[in-house]
């Protein structure tokens, strides 16, 4: 027998295990949906059954060692195919996987299963794991947030707006007492507040404990001469945990209520560790989300932002990057929309118009603020305001920074827009269609917001969103 035919025949012994159409998922079911793309002529039902089996028991040949246990029991099931629309050459496939394939609060053993080496299996040109369903039960297993949205409402004393933040700039090469001063102006400006950026750690030109000791001063004059708390995200990413649980030490010491963690870059252990030293020591945590185009842009293969955002929510974050669907990064609205209300919700049910799979109870799990950033300006606020409403922060770079006057008046313009959009949205105006009239009424009383908004007038970043949804 040829190795190609020879190939073929492993495949289709998986569809004969793994291909059950007739199986209702259980309550207690994890569900996954993927989008495939098979090689030519192995038909679908070959295919998902192999995804199945390569995520769970499977392997290529039946083994000896199958009858020592019970795989009717264990083994990952595909229970539906469905067309993608507008792609004839992939298809959906619907995986049920039992609650005991995983450990229970790792979402580290959950991804190594789902994403593992089936994402290398030949039987495939593309795969792209677009929805988990957790079940409640192993919702319950899970830390969650450090905090969530009530609980940081509540210690910063800020209610019934969006906050504002920002990113410290240039983002490299600021000396730790010039990046303070540039803390400080942002805060006494009128942000609550400010943020390393993610590849900010510990360089030769300002090193870690440098910087949060000028930042801890820089918080504490603000306070002091507003009258509100402040914050500042201190990324104590780091290449070990050990140094990374020192410095979040530090940051504790020096005021800031907030850490910031790269949740993708530092992995998932790290992250959970970091969110269960926050819940024990009272702090919040922020969470960047870099490297995460690599994983989920390509619209065929990988893994969607909404996956990696439920499993931050389990794994633990207080705040997570979500884009902006304005601004200058990837981003379709409605898809935005979507992986925002599993952030935020206790129930997202499912909605194909925005990319939601699987009905999802999230319990009793606290909540995650969305955070815009990314290219955004005062033109952009109540945009913002409209689509992602008061549980956000809204964070601008040189948005703020690149205010003519200064830190301080770029900060005090993003405050003014902000304040007049929500009241203009209380008072029931449909702020995306007046944002012009709305902006400049408020310029009149605001220099600062008058001369933002001649800066930033032309900017704006048009481009066609790459990762669409799959809807006709």
């Amino acid at each position: 027998m040829s190795a190609d035919k020879s190939y073929k025949a492993g495949v289709k012994e998986y569809r004969d295990k793994y291909w059950t159409p007739d199986y209702v998922p259980l309550d207690t079911d994890l569900l996954a949906c993927f989008k495939v793309t098979g090689q030519p002529e192995v038909p679908r039902e070959e295919v998902a059954a192999a995804v199945a089996a390569e995520s769970s028991t499977g392997t290529w040949s039946t083994v000896w060692s199958e009858l020592l246990t019970d795989l009717e029991f264990y083994k990952g099931r595909a229970y539906r195919i469905e067309d993608v629309p507008g792609d004839s050459e992939s298809f959906y496939a619907f995986v049920a996987y039992p609650i005991d394939l995983f450990e229970e609060g790792s979402v580290v053993n959950v991804l190594t299963s789902l994403v593992g080496n089936v994402f290398g299996f030949k039987a495939l040109k593309h795969l792209r794991l677009e929805d988990i369903r957790f079940p409640i039960a192993y919702i319950k297993t899970c830390g969650g947030p450090p905090a969530g949205i009530q609980v940081e409402r509540d210690r910063l004393s800020k209610y019934g707006r969006p906050m504002l933040g920002a990113t410290i700039k240039p983002k490299l090469g600021l000396s730790a007492k010039n990046y303070g001063r540039a803390v400080y102006e942002c805060l006494r400006g009128g942000l609550d507040m400010t943020k390393d950026d993610e590849n900010v750690n510990s360089q030769p030109f300002m090193r870690w404990r440098d910087r949060f000791e000028f930042v801890g001063e820089a918080i504490q004059k603000a306070e002091q001469e507003t009258g509100e708390k402040k914050g500042h995200y201190l990324n104590v990413t780091a290449a070990t945990p050990e140094e990374m649980y020192k410095r979040a030490e530090f940051a504790k010491e020096v005021g800031s209520p907030i850490l910031m963690h790269d949740f993708l870059t530092g992995g998932f252990t790290a992250n959970t560790g970091l969110a269960n030293w926050c819940r024990e020591n009272g702090m919040l945590l922020h969470i960047h989300r870099a490297m995460h185009a690599v994983i989920d842009r390509d619209p065929e293969h990988g893994i969607h932002f909404r996956v990696l955002a439920k499993c931050l929510r389990l794994s633990g974050g207080d705040h997570l990057h979500t884009g902006t669907v304005v601004g200058k990064l990837e981003g379709d609205r409605n898809s935005t929309l979507g992986f925002v209300d599993q952030l935020r919700e206790s129930f997202v049910p499912e909605d194909r118009s925005r990319g939601v799979f699987f009905d999802q109870d999230w319990g009793s799990l606290p909540g995650v603020f969305a955070v815009a950033s990314g290219g955004i300006h005062v033109w952009h606020m109540p945009a913002l305001v409209t689509i992602f409403g008061d549980d956000s922060m809204l964070q601008f770079g040189g948005g703020t920074q690149g205010h003519p006057w200064g830190n301080a008046a770029g900060a005090c313009a993003n405050r003014v827009a902000l304040e007049a959009s929500v009241k203009a949205r209380n008072e029931g105006r449909v702020i995306e269609k007046e944002a012009r009239d709305i902006l400049t009424e408020a310029a009149r009383t605001s220099p600062e917001l008058a001369i933002a908004m001649e800066t930033w007038k032309e900017i704006k970043f048009e481009f066609e969103t790459v990762d669409k949804l799959d809807v006709n």
